[in-house]
């Protein structure tokens, strides 16, 4: 799977523009933010069987790019290797100490099984702030404090761009007026104003969302 570098993050961000889910997903970033202020203390973890990597990589470069310690992410794993590196040795007991300082982040391409819901529920009840990156899973969105579903067949993107995008804006100072230029020079060409006046589910839209989630993830919206 190939990264999404900056110039396809902004180009992304100008197509989704007009359907909303840039609001949700840097509404989402900026809270997640907000609530992030311990270093170390942003936990992220999904299920045992998908265990989120690349979301947790993304993190790392957005925190150390913008020098935003609060932001360094720690991978809750399942099964860490005994002999695994300090980043990647952190096991799901670490839940059990989470406190009210601290921000949980699931990641969870799949309904979450029951012991990640299991896990999720004692770390709320601990105090710490949960937030919730999924596919409409109806339970972990209602134990989570902040959730941003990607719909399987609704929503006009991967949830591997969402990710990227949520990992894009989180560093971001709250302002969109930058993106909105970019939205606005994207709309000068006739047909992205026909599509940025369309519904999220337009076939020219989903065409060229397609075309680049397709080049830059692999992965092509229903």
């Amino acid at each position: 799977m190939e990264t999404m570098n900056a110039d396809q993050v902004a180009a992304l961000r100008a197509l989704l523009a007009p359907t909303g889910w840039l609001d949700r997903t840097s509404s989402f970033a900026r809270a997640l933010r907000r609530s992030a202020r311990t270093p170390n203390g942003l936990l992220v973890v999904g299920p045992a069987a998908d265990e989120p990597w690349h979301m947790t990589a993304h993190l790392a470069d957005e925190s150390r790019l913008a020098g935003i310690p609060e932001l360094a992410p720690t991978l809750i794993r399942w099964q860490p290797e005994p002999d695994a590196p300090a980043h990647l040795s952190a096991g799901v007991e670490r839940l059990r100490a989470a406190s009210r300082a601290e921000t949980l982040l699931v990641v969870s391409p799949q309904l979450a099984p029951a012991e990640l819901l299991e896990r999720v529920h004692d770390v709320r009840r601990a105090g710490a702030t949960v937030f919730a990156l999924d596919r409409d899973d109806p339970e972990l969105d209602g134990l989570a404090h902040e959730s941003l579903p990607v719909i399987p067949g609704a929503a006009p993107m991967s949830f591997d761009a969402a990710q990227h995008l949520v990992s894009s804006s989180v560093t971001d100072d709250g302002d969109a007026v930058g993106l909105r230029r970019a939205a606005a020079g994207l709309a000068e060409d006739p047909g992205s104003r026909h599509a940025a006046q369309a519904d999220a589910g337009s076939r020219s839209l989903r065409t060229r969302l397609a075309r680049l989630l397709d080049a830059v993830s692999g992965t092509q919206p229903d």
